[in-house]
């Protein structure tokens, strides 16, 4: 057994910067019956996961919460470590000789699909692709959207498909005040969308978004909302048992949008309810030319069922937000059904010292806040574990063992410091252009401003 000292502190590393990640990192130092010594790894130069690269531009209040986690990450006790990928520039096995303890929080980077056909034509993805695209993610910044696309449909009603809807409906005078990335401000400045389709195969009462995200389509400048009264219809008997309060206001805002007059606004926001994809039509040239549609009902047991009544809209870019999937990381295991690492109360199943939290622990659900109860549980099972003297002692615990290792490797491993001279970077090309701030989305210019202002430190 283990006795961990201030001298020799448990040593747990975090695989993710992103809220949970963060959150777990802050339950380790506010705990005071073990010392701890705690890396935070991400594959990116940058910290906070979603918050950076998934929460929508426009909606600054919610990034807010990076106030906080800035303040664990200055804790003398923590460390990040950016630009290292787990699984390649540090193995699990070299994690088990490094470490006492691993905590994964890598969340859900991929997508769930439709499984209908012409689903990868050319101007068909995932709306997490195109989230990641004009929030500045390096994975997504270099590639060409909206080149041509006048209709638009996103498929889903979650609060993401309202995210990716309200961004292409905004002008760019609207997007100048968020801290949507440069790149994608210009394309969408240049942008030919006039019609966005949100589609829903259930009803409105099934939808998953927030009144507050749904609201806001009624106030673009250059947007209608349009929305189909027979729709957004429920029998009297069916809303005599709604008792959730967001979906009755979600009724009253979508009925008061099927009752207002369109006032010829440059762009339209079709918000459909009951219709299913059934197919991503070709346009005879391998890209997307059309998404037929067919129309719903719902069961007794509430279920869309396809009525055989078909349309097709005109659109020629498909963006599917139907869900995000956890991806498997190299010696780590997997559930391919749920794709999330098995686990009970955080402890990866089959594994001594490993726990998870998060979307990888969960699924993809609940909101930033959520996370930090789901990894405050974690850590818990983790200082348990550690109190009975079951962790297995790392070999070589030390920071420094890490750091020659990486550099071995010739990894350049981004700090703290480094991540913060970056923001500041970005904050102040922000003020110039009267912006809150000037994402840079790829990772070389990212690590060329890094090294130039190590140059101006030194």
């Amino acid at each position: 057994m283990t006795a961990f000292t201030q001298d020799r502190p448990l040593r747990v590393l975090i695989v993710g910067s992103g809220p949970s990640g963060v959150f777990a990192a802050e339950a380790l130092i506010k705990q005071d019956t073990v010392p701890v010594s705690v890396d935070v790894l991400d594959r990116l130069p940058t910290p906070y996961g979603l918050v950076r690269y998934g929460v929508a531009p426009d909606h600054l209040k919610i990034k807010s919460v990076v106030s906080g986690f800035e303040r664990t990450l200055n804790d003398p006790r923590v460390r990040f470590l950016g630009n290292v990928e787990f699984g390649r520039d540090l193995t699990y096995e070299d994690a088990k000789a490094h470490y006492d303890a691993l905590i994964y929080t890598f969340g859900a980077s991929a997508d769930r699909r439709l499984g209908i056909p012409g689903e990868d034509l050319e101007g068909s993805m995932s709306a997490t692709e195109f989230v990641a695209w004009y929030n500045g993610h390096p994975d997504a910044a270099a590639r060409d959207l909206l080149l041509h696309a006048q209709g638009v449909a996103v498929v889903g009603v979650g609060n993401v498909a309202l995210d990716v809807s309200r961004i292409l409906a905004k002008n760019v005078q609207e997007l100048a005040e968020s801290d949507i990335a440069p790149h994608a401000l210009k394309a969408l400045d240049a942008s030919p969308v006039r019609d966005v389709y949100i589609l829903g195969r259930r009803g409105p009462a099934q939808a998953k978004f927030t009144t507050k995200e749904l609201r806001e389509f009624g106030e673009l400048h250059d947007a209608d909302p349009v929305v189909r009264p027979d729709e957004v219809m429920v029998d009297e008997a069916s809303e005599a048992q709604i008792t959730d309060n967001t979906v009755k206001k979600n009724l009253e805002v979508l009925r008061g949008f099927a009752a207002r007059a369109p006032e010829g606004k440059e762009r339209r926001v079709h918000l459909r309810f009951l219709v299913s994809p059934v197919e991503v039509l070709d346009d005879g040239q391998g890209r997307v030319g059309g998404l037929k549609i067919e129309r719903n009902r719902l069961d007794e047991a509430g279920n869309a069922v396809g009525t055989g009544e078909y349309e097709v809209l005109p659109v020629q870019m498909v963006l599917r937000s139907v869900g995000y999937r956890g991806v498997q990381v190299p010696g780590v295991p997997f559930d391919e059904r749920r794709a999330v690492i098995p686990n009970s109360q955080g402890r990866v199943e089959g594994r001594v010292g490993e726990y998870a939290a998060g979307w990888i622990k969960r699924g993809p659900s609940g909101v930033i806040g959520t996370n930090k109860a789901d990894a405050v549980e974690s850590v818990r099972q983790l200082l348990d574990d550690a109190a009975a003297g079951t962790l297995p002692a790392a070999a070589q615990p030390g920071r420094e063992a890490v750091d020659a290792l990486l550099s071995s490797r010739q990894v350049e491993v981004v700090t703290l410091a480094d991540w913060q001279a970056l923001d500041r970077h970005e904050l102040e090309q922000g003020q110039a252009q009267g912006r809150p701030r000037a994402k840079v989305a790829h990772r070389h210019e990212m690590l060329h401003i890094i090294r130039s202002q190590r140059v101006v430190k030194s």
